[in-house]
């Protein structure tokens, strides 16, 4: 076993001040109880480059069980690959197991590994439980330079130790953070077959680190980015919202376009470059930039509706017109191997509608609080906000829609008039009367 190289805190720029006190509470306990534990990832990376950090994950030799009997607020999740998630509040801190690089499956691991995959099949049938196990190739455990060398790209690598504060480098990653390079983790043309997304990552953090690329990854890149289309959709879909929460969304989608990646995946979007779709991207990127964290409000249908509007329209149906239910309407957005939810085209659809209400004629005051109460028009001020030629405009909405709140929850007039409660009339016949018909008061008709 190699020993990494110990970056003393004189040596870096990194503060323990910097990091979160929750996170720091974390480790100091896994280390008291004698497992190695170091804040990992990301977190490191963008606080040697001098970034706010997303969020701060950390690495540990205990197991996860192991880290839930330390911890009552921790839960277990994966399934493949078990976590452990230590929620304080609202905040959750992400706590992996170090884990080693697996290599490839030979023949005869492959064959052994279905046959065991049909045997608890087959048992499924007896036992429940029996199918439920953990893959022991895909839950493999190690150690901290394992967990290292099996991670994408060098500035990634690196783990910080919050007990000597200093920095232990596996890899070479400090020389790379100082020359501001993203260099991968062995051959860059192995490690992307293995996992092609790394190569949308590699020019993501590129863009928004203002970071450049070694000749060796983009070579790499430009030699296999058609396997890009063989990456789990839903991945995609979800580093394509990340994209546009990430505040450099305009340079990112110019890059991914530059090296062909765009193009595979979604051509519909990389063949509408063009001046519109910059200038959409730029002010998604401004209205990010005014925040340090993503807004809440920043919806994946006002995301995708930035991407798509430049080559996209949503009619807006006639009022006259006779219309088709929601779930007959077509739906016209389409981004190359993308799953597009359709949740989220229908809120777009919602959005650009009510867009056209909002910002077109004078309306009744009546008509104002029926807009106000649309599920989408949070959304839709939110859009106003990002493309509208007159941001003012929602904050009047909002003033509006504040004050029919106001005006709905305010007391009336003079006290209400408590309501008497009406006693409820006894049916059958009364005490002392000779008997008779329900519901004739016990009355019997007389003879005539």
């Amino acid at each position: 076993m190699a020993a990494p190289t110990s970056i003393a805190r004189s040596e870096h720029n990194l503060s323990s001040r910097d990091v979160d006190d929750d996170a720091l509470k974390v480790i100091r306990r896994l280390q008291q109880n004698d497992f190695e534990t170091y804040l990992v990832g990301g977190g490191v990376r963008d606080l040697l480059l001098g970034q706010r950090p997303k969020d701060f994950d950390l690495g540990t030799s205990a197991h996860p069980q192991q880290i839930k009997k330390l911890f009552r607020n921790c839960w277990i999740i994966g399934r493949r690959f078990r976590l452990a998630h230590i929620k304080f509040g609202e905040k959750t801190l992400e706590v992996a197991t170090f884990r080693k690089k697996v290599p490839p499956e030979t023949d005869t691991e492959r064959a052994t590994r279905e046959a065991e995959q049909a045997a608890r099949r087959e048992a499924a049938s007896r036992d429940d439980t029996k199918a439920r196990r953990i893959i022991p190739r895909d839950n493999t455990f190690g150690t901290a330079e394992e967990d290292a060398f099996r991670r994408d790209f060098t500035i990634n690598a690196l783990f910080y130790d919050a007990s000597t504060r200093s920095i232990l480098d596996y890899v070479d990653g400090m020389r790379d953070i100082r020359h501001r390079t993203i260099r991968s983790i062995g051959d860059p043309n192995e490690r992307f077959l293995e996992d092609p997304v790394r190569m949308l990552r590699a020019v993501v953090l590129a863009a928004r680190l203002d970071l450049s690329i070694d000749p060796a990854v983009t070579a790499a890149i430009r030699r296999h980015r058609g396997e890009i289309v063989h990456s789990s959709p839903a991945r995609l879909v979800e580093e394509l919202y990340k994209i546009g929460r990430s505040g450099s969304c305009e340079r990112i989608v110019r890059d991914l376009g530059d090296t062909g990646l765009l193009g595979h995946i979604a051509p519909e979007l990389d063949r509408a470059r063009s001046d519109a779709l910059w200038r959409s991207l730029a002010a998604l990127d401004r209205y990010r930039r005014r925040f340090d964290d993503s807004p809440p409000n920043l919806c994946n249908a006002v995301l995708l509706g930035t991407l798509v509007s430049s080559f996209t329209t949503f009619e807006r149906p006639r009022r006259r017109a006779v219309r088709e239910p929601l779930a007959q309407r077509p739906l016209e957005v389409s981004l190359g191997v993308l799953p597009v939810a359709r949740r989220d085209v229908e809120r777009l659809r919602q959005v650009f509608d009510l867009h056209a209400r909002l910002t077109g004629e004078a309306l009744s005051p009546r008509a104002k609080r029926t807009l106000t109460h649309r599920s989408a028009f949070a959304d839709t001020l939110t859009w106003i906000e990002i493309h509208g030629d007159t941001p003012e405009l929602a904050e009047q909405w909002r003033a509006d829609a504040n004050a029919g709140e106001t005006a709905d929850t305010s007391p009336q007039d003079g006290p209400r008039p408590r309501r008497r409660r009406r006693r409820r009339r006894r049916r059958g016949p009364r005490s002392g009367d000779g008997g008779g018909e329900p519901g004739t008061g016990g009355e019997t008709p007389s003879d005539p």
